[in-house]
């Protein structure tokens, strides 16, 4: 088995090189789907007046997130993968500080806002580690086992958010994830080794950041890609936002609610596991109308099941809904990555960044202008999927002539 270098004492293993970046990348997830259970308890606690404000909780860690994306690949590149690692985890932990002592909704936003942008280090530059270190199938297989670890953590982390809940106040939950956040850190200052040499750091100038920038959107497959990635990921975090006031208050599951989200969060992961044979059998780029299509239809035929129910089918019906929407989702996120980034492949990291950030921006302030329309029913989330996915398919009409002149 292949060892590497650890800072100090034993050579880390790939067992556990491969642990330490999935733990990178799941911390964010963790922050995320831990806060569910608690939304409606912190905006209760902190004065929100507006209960569709709690979705905030959730949308700005997106945007610090997104935001954050822009600068970690460059900055990793300048002063090494372990010092960026570091200081995002270094801002998350004053994210996580701030919204355990927040005594007010503004200060808990801007915990979170800190929290989303420091953990957009951890989860860029733990992509770059494995490039600096493997490459071909060897860089597949450790990716592969990172996402395998990466899909558990959303299908657990409400269950753990819910626990938590269950023995003490929500501020332990922020406890948790910063604990999460210094035991991380521990392990990088002591068992990583910089993996970026010498001769391969590059001087951070904002300039190439503005070049990528403009390079992104005037490549018209690459942004179109993007846009369509930003409604698809506007329309899952429309569900991301509302499944705690609709889960656990609308339809009543309380406690149980953690066990519901995790049912439909392994539709996502049993897609990302069964991609690359429905690639093998469709190609990507009729894989993804595919799936946009299914789920145009599925929301189409389900509508006016939620009329007829005056917006409060039965659960049954809407946790298979759901189910089968989220698996398509999990064959979409994975390839609309890939087809967005084909075109950019000489502008590497930087590519990279810009278009997951400008994706994700376009989902968190799409998501928010749906979002904010809830009325405890079940409307603007089945709305919001048939809206956003509908420009999904006009803007893959207009990508398709495109695409054929491509292949």
């Amino acid at each position: 088995m292949l060892k590497l270098r650890a800072s100090q004492g034993k050579a880390i293993t790939f067992t556990e090189f491969v642990a330490l970046v999935a733990m990178m990348i799941s911390l964010t997830a963790m922050s995320i789907d831990m806060m569910l259970p608690a939304l409606g308890l912190i905006g209760r606690d902190l004065q929100v007046l507006n209960p569709n404000d709690n979705q905030l909780i959730v949308s700005v860690f997106f945007i610090g997130m997104a935001s954050g994306q822009l600068f970690y690949g460059p900055l990793s590149d300048s002063i090494g993968r372990k010092p960026a690692i570091l200081f995002g985890l270094l801002i998350f932990a004053i994210g996580a500080i701030l919204s355990i002592v927040a005594e007010s909704f503004d200060q808990m936003l801007l915990g979170r806002l800190l929290q989303g942008l420091g953990l957009a280090g951890p989860r860029v530059v733990a992509v770059a580690l494995v490039r600096d270190l493997y490459s071909g199938k060897a860089m597949a297989r450790v990716m592969s086992f990172v996402m395998t670890v990466f899909i558990l953590v959303p299908m657990l982390a409400p269950a753990l958010g819910q626990m938590v809940l269950s023995f003490s106040g929500w501020r332990w939950i922020f406890i948790t994830l910063l604990a999460v956040g210094l035991m991380l850190s521990c392990w990088v200052v002591l068992r990583l080794e910089e993996t970026l040499t010498e001769e391969n750091k590059r001087s951070l100038k904002l300039s190439k950041l503005w070049q990528g920038f403009k390079e992104v959107i005037s490549h018209p497959i690459a942004m179109g890609f993007t846009v369509i990635t930003g409604l698809v990921q506007g329309a899952f975090l429309v569900y991301l936002n509302l499944s705690q006031p609709m889960l656990q208050n609308l339809y009543g599951l309380g406690e149980m609610f953690p066990i519901y989200y995790g049912a439909l969060a392994g539709s996502i992961g049993l897609a990302s596991l069964l991609n690359v044979r429905l690639i093998g059998l469709m190609g990507t780029w009729k894989l993804v109308v595919a799936a946009l299509l299914s789920i145009f239809i599925l929301s189409l035929v389900y509508l006016p099941v939620a009329v007829f129910y005056a917006g409060q089918p039965a659960l049954w019906s809407l946790i298979g809904y759901l189910f089968l929407v989220f698996f398509a989702v999990g064959v979409l996120f994975g390839n609309l990555s890939a087809l967005s980034m084909e075109p950019l492949g000489h502008l590497a990291g930087i590519g990279a960044g810009m278009v997951s950030s400008l994706a994700m921006l376009l989902g968190v302030f799409s998501s928010l202008s749906i979002g904010h329309l809830y009325n405890q029913t079940v409307y603007p989330l089945v709305v919001g999927f048939l809206v956003l996915i509908s420009l999904g398919l006009l803007v893959c009409l207009w990508l398709s002539k495109r695409v054929a002149a491509k292949s």
